[in-house]
């Protein structure tokens, strides 16, 4: 609720003094299904999608509401990864390095500015293209959804010949 009750105030504050204004809410890159964390992507969804309904509502008081999608940054908490995780990062997009904290800023700062002017309703992704390829456990496979691709779904072994078929 703290994403819409933020909007509403900006936006009032905004409106009431017939300014202009550039809300940019930051959400996570989600463009694929990502097992166990179907929670964090609906909330996620929700928020790109809040963002460009009312970018088309506010347009006429000139308010422009974006949201801008990180894909791995190196912070510190990239510390609470294992080894195997946090190397994994640097593979996770076909730029193969994670981002910095100054990429995304950047990319606010451009999209608030006046360079960013006629730009509402979008969602600007700072992920190298992670969003475009690979796996999408950038930080490493968990254990348990690692799968036995040799046996099939009702349990009897696959032939290279016969991969894929029903």
């Amino acid at each position: 609720n703290g994403t819409w009750y933020m909007m509403q105030s900006a936006a009032r504050h905004w409106r009431d003094r017939d300014q202009p204004g550039s809300i940019i809410n930051v959400v996570a890159v989600i463009w694929r299904g990502m097992p166990q964390v179907a929670h964090t992507c609906a909330a996620r969804a929700g928020v790109v999608f809040l963002s460009k309904t009312v970018a088309v509502e506010w347009a006429l008081h000139n308010i422009r509401v974006n949201c801008v999608a990180p894909g791995p940054v190196r912070t510190e908490a990239f510390n609470y990864y294992s080894e195997t995780g946090r190397a994994s990062f640097d593979q996770a997009n076909p730029m193969l390095h994670a981002g910095d904290s100054w990429d995304v800023a950047e990319a606010i700062i451009y999209v608030a500015s006046q360079a960013g002017k006629f730009i509402t309703g979008e969602v600007l992704n700072v992920d190298g293209g992670q969003q475009c390829w690979g796996d999408p456990w950038f930080a490493g496979r968990p254990s348990y959804f690692e799968l036995d691709y040799s046996v099939s779904r009702q349990g009897a072994p696959r032939s290279a010949a016969g991969a894929g078929e029903e």
